[in-house]
């Protein structure tokens, strides 16, 4: 093979170049006996955690320089910036059964939120963890009482079903089950849209209701952290305890082809052509598998997909508002801001000792906007949240754009789709369940079991 695999704990490769020279196919063989997984996210990891739990022998194939696909983490000037707004949900069910979060170290957010309405702040807090704050926002602007009294009931109401009763039930989009629910508009507008939407990258709330009710379900049993070294280290996890032979980083596949029942070939971008008579498991974001697998396209009238833009900016630790381990909502029906927290106070390993990371996020892609622009946009209205004296020392470190950030799960949706996609072929993803850390780990686990089930692999 063309690539070294290096520590198992690293994840570096060594590439040799003169390969992408190569002008004839190099078939490989020994890999025959080996499932190949393409993509190493969440679902590709997932994948080959099933198939090593089982003594399967498999491949991991990764395009780029380590694992994790959209859930990475990159240090800057001794800041950790997570690609994007992302927090993990203790009460994810998948997650449990996968992660030591002891070892992940995790950090967590207050229950609830400040909300910037009329140009201050209001608390949002769940009761049962926050009474007194709870108790006290009762009359505060976001939301009447008999809103927060139908939160209350939303809560029991998810807490009756079970995660299948929940992918499986009726569905509408999040937005019109809010107001069949009765909530009013302003605590719609103020907390929901600029909550959930913040989650789904969807301001519209056109999101099935599905995702709404299983989310308020893991948000309800569990709590909103992000890891001490990153949102990466999840996957970092799971990579660690597989084979380090296993995974093949710099490794760009541009071709599958199933030659017959028994037989597929992956073509990689070096020339070199790795066969196998196990199967393959793509674990690749979904505008990518049309790619592999020209003339297959799988859904010729999918949605637009959600995209997001996250900020950061550092700041000394004595030019931030707040202390708390809070996030901002944007209420206010205006700007470009959605949401907005001080990272390094959740998790102060996420800076250096005597600075803030600041982590600003927008729903979209903001295409027609230079970076230059939407950073100054962006710096001007946190402003008018903060004084400009304070925001105005804040010193910009990157800004994330990421297209493919979720796939759009708005009415009609399938949640529970078959992993195989012919004999010898499994999808896994996000989109192939739901749009959260714990879709895609449930979703490379199931397609795992498919293959075994068909290869007769599977042990009782």
């Amino acid at each position: 093979m063309p690539v070294t695999l290096l520590s198992p704990l690293s994840f570096k490769i060594k590439f040799n170049p003169q390969a992408t020279a190569l002008k004839t196919p190099q078939f490989n063989t020994l890999n025959k006996d080996k499932v190949i997984i393409i993509g190493a996210g969440l679902a590709g990891l997932a994948a080959a955690t099933k198939l090593h739990s089982q003594n399967i022998p498999f491949l991991l194939l990764e395009a780029s320089d380590a694992v994790g696909g959209r859930v990475r983490t990159d240090t800057l000037n001794g800041f950790l910036l997570d690609r994007g707004f992302q927090i993990f949900i203790t009460a994810y069910p998948e997650a449990q059964k996968l992660l030591d979060y002891n070892a992940l170290n995790l950090q967590k957010f207050y229950s609830g939120a400040k909300i910037f309405h009329n140009g201050r702040f209001h608390t949002v807090a769940d009761p049962l963890r926050h009474f007194g704050d709870s108790l006290n926002s009762l009359a505060n602007p976001i939301g009447s009482a008999l809103d927060k009294l139908l939160i209350g009931l939303t809560r029991i109401r998810v807490l009756s079903k079970s995660d299948e009763e929940i992918f499986s039930a009726g569905e509408v989009s999040v937005l019109d089950l809010l107001k069949s629910i009765g909530f009013s508009d302003s605590i719609i507008e103020r907390f929901f849209k600029p909550f959930f939407g913040g989650i789904f990258f969807d301001k519209e709330l056109e999101t099935s209701s599905r995702l709404f009710d299983f989310i308020f379900k893991c948000l309800a049993l569990g709590d909103n952290t992000i890891p001490a070294k990153g949102i990466g280290e999840i996957p970092n996890q799971l990579a660690a305890k597989l084979p380090s032979d296993s995974i093949l980083l710099n490794t760009k596949v541009v071709s599958v082809d199933l030659n017959s029942r028994n037989s597929a070939n992956v073509r990689l971008q070096n020339g070199e052509v790795l066969n196998t008579e196990l199967g393959i498991i793509l674990a690749v974001e979904e505008p990518e598998v049309d790619k592999l697998l020209p003339g297959k396209e799988l859904n010729p009238q999918r949605k637009n997909y959600r995209s997001t833009v996250c900020l950061y900016f550092s700041a000394n630790r004595d030019k931030i508002p707040v202390q708390d381990p809070v996030l901002f909502l944007n209420g206010s029906g205006k700007g470009i801001v959605n949401n907005m927290f001080f990272a390094t106070n959740v998790a102060p390993s996420y800076g250096p000792s005597d600075k803030a990371l600041v982590s600003v996020s927008l729903i979209g892609l903001f295409e027609d906007v230079s970076d230059d622009n939407l950073r100054d946009e962006v710096i001007r209205e946190i402003s008018g949240w903060f004084g400009s004296e304070m925001v105005g020392s804040w010193e910009h470190l990157r800004t994330y754009r990421i297209r493919f950030a979720q796939p759009n799960q708005s009415p009609p949706t399938n949640l529970m789709k078959n992993p195989k996609r012919e004999s010898g072929l499994y999808l896994c993803g996000d989109y192939m369940t739901s749009a959260t850390f714990d879709g895609a780990l449930v979703s490379g686990r199931r397609a795992a079991e498919a293959l075994m089930r068909e290869r007769a692999l599977l042990s009782v």
